[in-house]
């Protein structure tokens, strides 16, 4: 999996404290190795990470390494990306986006932080 310093590895010991429990809003990719849409969406998220820090934070779940979160989620496709806030999921996006059009669908969740 393509790793970057702005977007985390998050495991399933350590999705509730990261993700569940984020004072953020956080965005989840569910992505894999083989997955070409996915490595595509890889640079638009870092940029979206670094340029919105501080109203989200952005993590990526493996979903062959660790398949019961997508599965707890009903992810079937990758990437599926998935907002949480508070602890419940309150957007889901499947398949690449360019950043402005991602950002366009992320409005809602970067407004209400």
């Amino acid at each position: 999996m393509i790793r970057t310093d702005t977007v985390t590895d998050v495991t399933e010991e350590a999705f509730d404290a990261e993700v569940l429990g984020a004072a953020l809003p956080v965005l989840v990719k569910f992505t894999a190795d083989w997955c070409g849409p996915c490595r595509q969406l890889t640079p638009v998220l870092r940029e979206i990470a670094h340029e919105e820090a501080d109203r989200l934070r952005i993590v990526q779940v493996d979903v062959d390494r660790q398949s019961s979160i997508a599965v707890r989620y009903g992810v079937l496709a990758t990437p599926t990306l998935m907002v949480f806030r508070a602890g419940e999921p309150v957007a889901s996006i499947v398949g690449a986006r360019p950043k402005r059009k991602l950002l366009q669908e992320l409005a809602d969740v970067l407004d209400r932080t």
